[in-house]
């Protein structure tokens, strides 16, 4: 939570979620890497799509140099939702 508060949350500061798993993946060398997994979902209007893509890629560089992950996946979808 450390690196969300400090990483994270400057740029999305109207709320986030995260849920933990367990998840699995080949690495560089062909080794299967098995390890816990976390899910980062960030919702945003359309209209801040295009500067919210330039900090969720320096999220993922600070995410991988900080815990030393070879890769950090990314999904983007659009969602219709209401609060």
């Amino acid at each position: 939570m450390a690196f969300v508060d400090k990483e994270v949350t400057p740029d999305f500061p109207d709320g986030l979620t995260i849920q933990s798993g367990r998840g699995q993946w080949r690495d560089a060398s062909g080794t299967i890497e098995k390890e816990r997994s976390y899910e980062l979902i960030l919702l945003y209007p359309q209209a801040a799509a295009q500067s919210s893509d330039r900090r969720i890629e320096e999220i993922r560089r600070d995410y991988e140099k900080t815990f030393g992950q070879e890769a950090v996946g990314r999904v983007d979808d659009e969602a219709r939702v209401d609060f």
